[in-house]
């Protein structure tokens, strides 16, 4: 069975002029479009692909790696935004979609938010929610320490400064990265005992 937003290795069953089909079991053949077709592969050969859909909403493959897959979280930047939502760039051709009301804010073009990547139960296409809580099951120390390597992330894209601090309110830190106050707080702890910012009454700085 095909993993919807994963990785998947898969045989090649015919070349086409557009590309290569793949066999994607109960799933039927699924392109492998020209531009990410390896030198060198033949019929018969497994390849690794990544499987999204396309614009019509069929099986696709790319070999590209996208920034994040279906059950990870990351910091995507958003690309555009209609009357439905935003598309965040994720690596691939096609945008990934984050509906209003998966936003805790809306969202602004070229401004990066933290998210969850996820098949959606009722269209099974692949989405984004920045309501990211409900898919944090890690211990508060676990999730404090892959916040504070998020959180350095985000200082170096953004001049390696935010104004959010350990007095800041919860409602302002849970906007921005959708986590607790006391994660946040101990994120940046552990960033400042490993000597990697200051903290002052206008934030934390990266040193």
């Amino acid at each position: 069975m095909i993993k919807l937003g994963d990785y998947n290795t898969l045989k090649v069953v015919k070349r086409v002029d557009f590309g290569l089909y793949l066999d994607g079991g109960d799933d039927g053949e699924i392109l492998l479009p020209s531009r990410y077709v390896p030198d060198g592969i033949a019929i018969g050969q497994q390849l690794e692909v990544f499987i999204y859909l396309d614009q019509d909403e069929k099986l696709v493959a790319t070999t590209l790696r996208p920034i994040a897959k279906v059950g990870e979280f990351a910091w995507l930047e958003c690309a555009w935004t209609n009357e439905y939502g935003a598309f965040l760039n994720w690596g691939l051709m096609k945008d990934l979609f984050c509906p209003f009301r998966e936003q805790k804010q809306r969202m602004v073009k070229g401004q990066r938010y933290y998210v969850y990547i996820l098949e959606d139960e009722k269209t099974h296409r692949l989405m984004a929610t920045a309501k990211v809580e409900r898919y944090q099951k890690k211990s508060g120390y676990e999730l404090s320490l892959d916040f504070a390597d998020e959180l350095l992330h985000y200082l170096q894209e953004h001049d390696g400064y935010c104004e959010l601090g350990d007095k800041s309110p919860a409602e302002d830190i849970a906007a921005r990265f959708g986590v607790s106050k006391k994660v946040y707080k101990k994120a940046i702890g552990d960033l400042y005992r490993r000597r990697l910012i200051t903290i002052s009454d206008q934030g934390i700085n990266l040193v």
